[in-house]
């Protein structure tokens, strides 16, 4: 069934953290009034729409409402904006799985060309301006930002308590590395965190160090969508986090995800996240289902 009015859709993932990608360049699409919390849960459903993480619009800066008031004097620099939604409906800051798969879409639609993003382009998110690009090997990076510690935390995951630290990559997070096998943890619940310090909620990450400073592998809950295959900021806050418990404040992480590896190095000034982007499938949404 094909429309000429249907909207097109993609489907995509990061690692297995995977989205609702609506490509929407000049905003007439899915504008604000029509992308909803309603419609955004109705698409991330895994059963009764198409399933996701979360969902990306693909659009224009100048298109999106409150792109102005996050990036202020680099809105002319962001042509694009990352409209991200978690499942549940709320708008999120920062994704660097979701951002990895916005640039390739914006590439696979013939937005973007491939070559021109190997020295990376500027996006706007609700994190503020994120440098993202293409690698040689098909592979994608981007530029997180610094990490940036908050204080120290606990987290209660399936009867246990576990001690975090609290890292701010443009999104909040609570780092908690244990000797507790993170593979055999429940992490089915939501985790009890001290609202005084996240009033907003936080992304919970369980590390398993394998290699001090080096190598470590994670499982994540997700504020406003629970555990997923992977999360990139979540990857970044934990490679941190795996530093500054080895006494180092810069290096090259590697980290296991349920949902493959990633690679995240930590410096002075800065975080980069290096993984793969997969577009999985490309439509139309039927009218029966947006007319339910």
């Amino acid at each position: 069934m094909t429309s000429a009015n249907a909207p097109r859709v993609l489907a995509g993932h990061g690692t297995e953290n995977d989205f609702v990608v609506l490509p929407d360049p000049d905003g007439a699409v899915w504008p604000e009034h029509r992308l909803d919390e309603a419609l955004v849960r109705r698409l991330c459903d895994r059963r009764g729409g198409l399933g996701g993480d979360g969902v990306l619009r693909l659009v224009r800066s100048v298109h999106v409402p409150d792109a102005a008031a996050v990036l202020g004097a680099h809105l002319d620099s962001c042509e694009w904006f990352m409209d991200h939604r978690n499942a549940d409906g709320s708008t999120a800051e920062m994704c660097g799985n979701g951002i990895r798969l916005f640039l390739h879409a914006l590439v696979a639609e013939g937005l973007l060309d491939r070559a021109t993003c190997e020295a990376g382009i500027l996006v706007g998110t609700r994190g503020g301006p994120r440098r993202v690009g293409a690698t040689a090997d098909g592979n994608y990076w981007v530029d997180m930002g610094p990490a940036r510690e908050f204080g120290a935390g606990e987290a209660g995951v399936a009867g246990r308590t576990f001690a975090g630290l609290a890292v701010s990559m443009g999104n909040p997070h609570l780092a908690c590395l244990t000797d507790v096998d993170v593979d055999g943890l429940d992490l089915s619940g939501t985790p009890s965190v001290d609202a005084g310090l996240f009033p907003d909620g936080v992304n919970v990450e369980l590390v398993n160090v394998l290699e001090a400073g080096a190598h470590i592998r994670l499982r994540v809950v997700e504020r406003g969508v629970g555990e997923t295959r992977s999360c990139g900021t979540g990857a970044c806050a934990a490679g941190y986090a795996a530093l500054a418990a080895a006494g180092r404040a810069e290096g090259t992480v590697l980290v296991d995800v349920p949902g493959g590896r990633l690679s995240v190095q930590v410096t002075p000034g800065t975080t980069l996240l290096t993984g793969p982007a997969v577009l999985v499938a490309a439509g139309e949404l039927c009218p029966e289902w947006l007319a339910g």
